[in-house]
């Protein structure tokens, strides 16, 4: 077990994400629940971390009768959160803390955290003045250590940390497909918390369960891995990687899973109760994993920010940031694509999708700029050949060439059927060289027989 270099009272760096608990009949299964943190706290770990808003409330009244109930209060910590849709004002804040410590069966959160700033949400916060209740919590010993959950720019979270160099730890979504998204800015978050010297606990770091299950060219890079893997290592699934990917770098105090299983819990655990830093071999492996999901965009952009930063978009629409997301919802179909572009990469002077003006400053810029209306004449045609050359598949079929059309020429569709097609062609070209290599592959490594 390592020690926490940052908080000495968490044991490890692995906590128990309480916001995925094993289900029966649309309730938390107390019994699998039992085993899962019987065996948790068996490995020598201790954190475990919910929310009023975790399975409908379930999670907080789990732990209650779960682990509350069945383990002395020194063998294990609690963090819980504030939620901004359970206070309106300053005066809502206490009763409800106070409900959260009964419904978890506890007298004091040794973390509690203002959850989910964002720029939008902080501003409530500073209204309500939850930060200064909170810290009066501390005061009162019902709060042991305060901070913050985290989802949105690096500037913002720069900005939040300089107003509060009070806040003593930062949650953020951390894992290494996220790291240099657009959108989600996993990297540069974390470089802000290391800049002013705020340790960091990561949420997401399998995504969702999205970096267990991948791609098969991509599992086969992590099965060939494990393979070659050191014996001394422990942990070898999918998962093992991502968590450890996340709990390789300097400033995590506490990589967090939410296990729906003793499977689950018995995997996170063989990779963090006696941890490792990913190797040079394995990162490099890593980085590999994360080119092939790049292969799988919708929309191949570089990130090269000159649509937005030499155009200036008059609507500061984060062009980059919606070609990120749409890539990462076409990819694993999450729920915080949808949060990030509702909350993050629009709002405060920066329009959505629909709110661009078609002045065509964003296509001057970009070598990817599409013709629409050569898109529709190749269709017509039926050259697909050169629809692909021309990129039709790059589309993200946000309507600008329909709204814009002098003649009404219903753009959109035509392009959706293309688009389509030509996808449809290149996934079929895709599969038959695959199979064509693995076949090839296959003959050059049977034996030849003599007749």
């Amino acid at each position: 077990m390592i020690k926490n270099s940052f908080f000495p009272e968490i044991h490890g760096n692995f906590g128990f994400g309480c916001m995925r608990l094993p289900m029966k009949d649309g309730k938390v299964d107390y019994d699998e629940f039992c085993r899962m943190a019987d065996a948790f706290i068996a490995s020598g770990l201790n954190y475990f971390d919910t929310a009023h808003g975790y399975i409908g409330g379930q999670s907080e009244t789990a732990i209650r009768d779960c682990v509350a109930k069945r383990f002395d209060r020194s063998q294990f910590l609690l963090t819980n959160k504030l939620t901004t849709p359970y206070f309106n004002k300053e005066e809502d804040i206490r009763p409800f803390f106070e409900n959260q410590l009964k419904w978890c069966g506890v007298d004091y959160f040794d973390f509690y955290l203002m959850h989910a700033q964002d720029r939008n949400n902080y501003q409530k916060y500073k209204r309500c003045r939850a930060y200064e209740t909170a810290l009066e919590l501390k005061k009162e010993g019902k709060i042991r250590h305060f901070g913050i959950s985290f989802h949105d720019k690096a500037e913002v979270l720069d900005m939040i940390l300089t107003e509060h160099p009070e806040i003593e730890i930062v949650q953020i979504q951390f894992n290494y497909v996220d790291y240099e998204d657009a959108s989600v800015e996993s990297r540069k978050v974390y470089e802000v918390c290391e800049k002013h010297g705020k340790p960091v606990i990561v949420m997401e770091p399998v995504k969702g369960g999205s970096l267990v299950n991948l791609p098969d060219e991509a599992d086969k890079i992590l099965r060939a891995l494990r393979c070659e893997a050191s014996p001394s290592v422990n942990g070898s699934s999918n998962a093992s990687y991502a968590l450890r990917f996340a709990a390789s770098f300097p400033n995590m105090a506490m990589v967090l899973s939410g296990m729906s299983n003793m499977e689950q819990m018995e995997d996170n655990l063989s990779a963090m109760a006696d941890f490792h830093p990913l190797n040079d071999q394995e990162m490099e492996a890593v980085r590999k994993v994360c080119d092939i999901f790049r292969s799988l965009n919708l929309v191949p952009c570089t990130g090269c920010r000159y649509c937005v930063e030499e155009s200036q978009c008059p609507k500061g629409i984060r062009i980059p940031d919606m070609f990120s997301s749409l890539n990462a919802h076409e990819a694993f179909h999450n729920w915080n694509t949808g949060y990030y572009y509702n909350n993050v990469i629009t709002g405060e002077g920066h329009g959505k999708a629909s709110a661009c003006i078609r002045c065509g400053k964003c296509a001057d810029a970009c070598p990817m700029g599409l013709e629409p209306f050569l898109l529709n004449r190749l269709y017509k045609a039926g050259d697909m050949d050169a629809l692909e050359a021309n990129a039709v598949q790059d589309c993200i079929m946000c309507g600008c060439c329909l709204y814009s059309c002098p003649a009404g020429i219903p753009l959109l569709d035509v392009i959706s059927q293309a688009r389509g097609q030509v996808m449809g062609i290149m996934r079929a070209r895709a599969a038959a060289a695959k199979a064509a290599a693995e076949a090839a592959n296959g003959s050059a490594g049977s034996p030849t027989v003599k007749k």
